[in-house]
């Protein structure tokens, strides 16, 4: 079974050809850091526009790198939420045009069960149940996987997301964009007790918070350079190095609850941060201390890529799940 999946729910526009829900035949990303990089961050309308220029060629690609006509498909995948609700409508109005044409059933995915299947797609997947934790630039969640399709959400960040206190933290020390990649490199230099900041635990909680968090460093940079332009190369080493001991600190303590809360000895990490180099590190040394088990993607699919759709749309084609032509996106969808 050949199923085409796509996301556009940020700023990659993405297509994947994968067989039976796990064979990737082909995963094409076009990423649009480009394009932001001079704004610090993502511009929904600039992103919505480029999506609409690339969602073609990078399908046509997709199709082609996997050695297959579009007519062979057996249904299209589609991320409708949540996301940037502008880059949402290009993937699906897209999807609505093709699939009526071709004929074919749709299958729409949330973006969150997307993330969770980035660790069942690829050899070796852990067995169910299991704890997910979702990290990237919009989500920080933990969740329960009991099954295919069955979920429990036991934490969510009640402000920013661990990926966007990194981007945040990056345009404070002037760093650029994306911040996640900058920050991981640079505090690999750094000294990580350098500075004092806080480790928001929120104590009896398995939700999120940073926005505290990225307060503080904005506030330490502001002693260190008043006007915020003369940070000194060993000053932004240290500073990226505490920060992200911070968050790295804050995200395995909260796996370790999750994972005591419902006696469950295996957890995967996903999501765009679940490719910095720290916290895959360290997570793998807390399990092999703490013995459980730790489940991490290829980097190529932690970031957003219509493999992880098409893996989950598999899924809901043998439930028997459809969509139909009037479906919406959603910008804020609960999993």
């Amino acid at each position: 079974m050949l199923i085409l999946g796509i996301d556009t729910s940020c700023d990659d526009t993405s297509a994947a050809i994968v067989k039976d829900g796990k064979i990737i035949l082909s995963n094409i990303v076009s990423s649009q850091s480009e394009i932001h990089t001079k704004y610090g961050g993502i511009v929904p309308e600039l992103a919505s526009r480029r999506h609409s220029e690339n969602i073609i060629p990078v399908v046509d690609l997709a199709l082609s790198k996997a050695g297959i006509d579009s007519h062979e498909i057996d249904a299209i995948a589609v991320c409708h939420g949540p996301g940037l609700i502008g880059s949402l409508l290009v993937g699906c109005c897209f999807v609505k045009s093709f699939a009526y044409i071709l004929g074919k059933p749709i299958l729409t995915v949330n973006h969150l069960e997307g993330h969770i299947y980035s660790n069942l797609i690829v050899d070796n997947p852990p067995q169910f149940p299991f704890i997910s934790l979702i990290v990237s630039g919009g989500h920080t969640s933990l969740y329960l996987v009991k099954n295919h399709g069955e979920y429990k959400e036991l934490g969510k960040s009640r402000d920013d997301a661990a990926g966007e206190a990194y981007d945040k933290v990056s345009k404070l020390m002037g760093l650029g964009y994306p911040g996640g990649p900058i920050i991981d490199k640079l505090a690999q230099k750094g000294n990580p007790n350098a500075f004092e900041f806080p480790r928001p635990y929120l104590s009896g909680s398995l939700d999120f918070s940073f926005s505290g968090l990225k307060t503080s460093v904005k506030n330490t940079i502001k002693k260190i350079s008043p006007k915020g332009d003369s940070l000194s190369l060993i000053q932004k080493t240290d500073l990226s190095a505490s920060f992200q001991a911070s968050v790295v600190d804050v995200l395995i303590q909260k796996v370790h609850w999750a994972l005591k809360s419902e006696g469950i000895q295996r957890v995967s990490i996903n999501g765009g941060v679940s490719a910095n180099a720290e916290l895959r590190k360290r997570i793998v040394d807390y399990a092999r201390e703490n013995k459980f088990e730790v489940y991490l993607p290829p980097l190529y699919l932690c970031t957003d890529n219509g493999a992880m759709i098409s893996a989950v749309g598999y899924q809901k084609y043998i439930r028997g799940e459809r969509a139909n032509l009037d479906f919406n996106v959603k910008a804020y969808l609960p999993l």
